[in-house]
């Protein structure tokens, strides 16, 4: 959906966003569409209009914590391998969900949820990890394309899999970058030099 008129739309769509936040730390979960409209200072209309559903407003907070991860991941010094550049991705990525547990989890309680118009989690999740990837540096120089390939999805995919256990409470706050090391190092071990 995302309509409006290009600067003033993506500021209304800002405020939108920053609303639903705000529900979501005062422990607001199941807000409606009318209770973000009026703590947007928006019409009841305009939270439809820039993204749909509620469905699509939680993607919308998912691609800004993803966004947060990159930003975090980005400013880091380099490190001199995939290896050890994915797990600090891991590490920062864990930090982003753990600074507001409770919104990250309410977040991704609604991941799940068709929405109209598909979000671009997916796809800023796999950047994410392409990232953390880099040139594929310690991996198996024969492998190396089918890895940088495969990899920032399988990624993406096994890091949302634990989210989705932590976000049901199956896996604590303390567990959780335990738990997507793990199986990060798992996926990657496939691909690192002199493994096979």
């Amino acid at each position: 959906m995302q309509k409006g008129d290009g600067a003033r739309g993506e500021v209304v769509r800002q405020r939108v966003i920053e609303a639903a936040e705000r529900l979501l730390r005062e422990g607001r979960a199941d807000f409606s569409m009318r209770d973000l409209a009026s703590s947007a200072g928006v019409s009841f209309a305009t939270p439809f209009n820039q993204f749909g559903s509620k469905a699509g407003i939680m993607q919308a907070l998912s691609e800004r914590r993803i966004d947060e991860m990159t930003r975090r991941f980005a400013q880091t010094p380099p490190l001199p391998d995939a290896m050890s550049r994915v797990l600090l991705a891991v590490d920062v990525a864990v930090a982003v969900m753990l600074d507001e547990p409770d919104v990250s989890r309410a977040v991704m309680g609604w991941l799940g949820t068709p929405s109209a118009t598909p979000g671009r989690v997916w796809e800023r999740s796999k950047a994410l990890w392409s990232l953390a990837l880099g040139d594929g540096e310690g991996l198996d120089a024969t492998r190396r394309d089918e890895a940088l390939r495969h990899l920032p999805g399988q990624l993406a995919f096994a890091f949302r899999g634990v989210l989705s256990f932590w976000t049901a409470g199956e896996v604590s706050n303390e567990a959780l970058s335990r738990n997507a090391r793990e199986i990060s190092e798992a996926l990657l071990q496939r691909y690192r030099e002199n493994v096979r």
